[in-house]
């Protein structure tokens, strides 16, 4: 299956330092041959990686401002952290009015397409009997982390579509309405913080259209430096709880209700899931969970400090209504396909071979010294055991294996070398001429 990530490796930049893939949450990185390789079929596009590496050679590929150019009229649809990124060089609607300097010709805030999602998740919560928690799939990361990691959590993902996919949706309405052009020639492009939306805009929609391109905010954040000082005023179409989904627990605020649980932080999300997994938290009725700390305000592609970010939003949102006030009906926008589980974690699709695979593997890794050290580059020893299973790798890849090896194989050639022929060996004890010398 082939599979599109916006994470990419410069491997000119990567010095095999093994960083990568101590932190990677879906363990999809190892390092060959001095180099990382990023398992495709793993990754979830989290950014991760990106944030760690010292040697930048993790980066996130999108779109450019030369993609809007296939267009004869373009939307742009901010994140809602996107003016959070810009606040203290001018007001909110002088940062949105800047992104018709870089070559937009309309704005639809993805901040009121989130009004819409959490109006429609309240009355969806009031009237679901199902299994619970349900899981916001706002987050692409998140999302991706539970079809690979934790597939039996499918069936809790909140069927609704996300803010994003909503958003360009609704824009690609106005845009038709405000120019009587058909929706070929209109462009949506949604302005992300992190790669996993990068990927997620370029995911196939079952034949429903989500943004037609997604660029990356750090891509185009000296542009909109550049014109902000003299960009025109855009009103504001959202209100305090559209933007608020630029943090973590903005979601919930804006849904509203008693058992409402946020977590954010991809590791922080991976313990809740595992105690969800478990059966735990069924008396909570919504998670909210975000895989950058502090939610988009921390993503990988923002420019500022994810704190000072967080500030900067509240401040921004201070001037406008709660509520958006009158939103637009969705009608089939927040339509949705059901997402599926990724089982790329199993070791053969076939049972019996799996189950033998997996003794195999519990054989190898007890003959693995434990220390996760990373150096064989694999995450962990455990890894290693299932890479060896699956012919990827070798248990001399191993320093401790392969040092015990040498070991043995020096002690063997020590005592080779104390050998001598028959014709040219001494009896043990000394010469008989020697013994009887000596016993005269």
């Amino acid at each position: 299956m082939e599979y599109f990530h916006s994470v990419r490796l410069e491997q000119d930049k990567c010095k095999g330092c093994t960083n990568c893939i101590k932190h990677c949450p879906t363990e999809a990185i190892r390092v060959r041959e001095g180099k990382a390789h990023i398992i495709q079929e793993r990754c979830i596009d989290c950014g991760e990686c990106i944030r760690i590496c010292p040697n930048h050679a993790k980066i996130a590929v999108g779109d450019g401002l030369e993609t809007l150019a296939l267009y004869r009229y373009r939307i742009a649809l901010p994140a809602p952290a996107f003016v959070s990124q810009f606040a203290g060089r001018a007001g909110l609607e002088q940062i949105l009015g800047s992104l018709l300097t870089v070559g937009f010709d309309d704005v639809y805030e993805v901040a009121r397409a989130a009004e819409v999602v959490a109006r429609t998740t309240r009355r969806f919560l009031a009237g679901y009997r199902g299994k619970r928690p349900l899981i916001s799939q706002a987050c692409p990361a998140v999302v991706g982390l539970i079809q690979v990691r934790f597939p039996s959590l499918v069936e809790q993902l909140l069927p609704l579509t996300t803010p994003m996919d909503l958003a360009a949706r609704l824009a690609r309405e106005k845009g038709r309405a405000d120019t009587g052009l058909p929706d070929e020639a209109i462009g949506t492009f949604f302005i992300s913080p992190c790669p996993a939306k990068i990927t997620a805009g370029r995911q196939q929609h079952g034949g429903v259209p989500g943004p037609d391109g997604v660029i990356p905010l750090a891509a185009i954040y000296g542009d909109i430096l550049k014109g902000l000082a003299a960009a025109p005023a855009y009103a504001c179409r959202a209100g305090v709880a559209g933007y608020g989904w630029g943090q973590s627990g903005g979601e919930n605020a804006s849904i509203g209700g008693q058992r409402l649980l946020e977590v954010d932080g991809i590791h922080h999300v991976i313990e809740v899931l595992t105690r969800i997994e478990a059966g735990d938290f069924q008396d909570i009725d919504y998670i909210e969970a975000q895989a950058c700390p502090g939610g988009c305000v921390g993503g990988a592609l923002m420019v500022r400090n994810p704190y000072l970010a967080r500030l900067e939003l509240r401040q921004l949102a201070r001037c406008l209504p709660a509520n958006a006030g009158e939103l637009p009906e969705p009608g089939n926008n927040l339509a949705t396909t059901p997402v599926q589980p990724r089982p790329v974690l199993q070791l053969d699709a076939d049972l019996a071979a799996a189950l033998e695979k997996m003794h195999r593997l519990e054989t190898t890794q007890a003959l693995l010294p434990g220390l996760d050290c990373g150096s064989c580059g694999s995450p962990s020893c455990r890894t290693l055991a299932e890479d060896i299973v699956r012919g990827e790798a070798q248990d001399t890849d191993c320093v401790f294996v392969l040092r015990e090896r040498v070991r043995v194989l020096a002690e063997e050639v020590v005592e080779l070398a104390r050998k001598l022929p028959p014709s040219m060996a001494k009896p043990e004890g000394g010469s008989n001429s020697e013994n009887q010398g000596n016993s005269n």
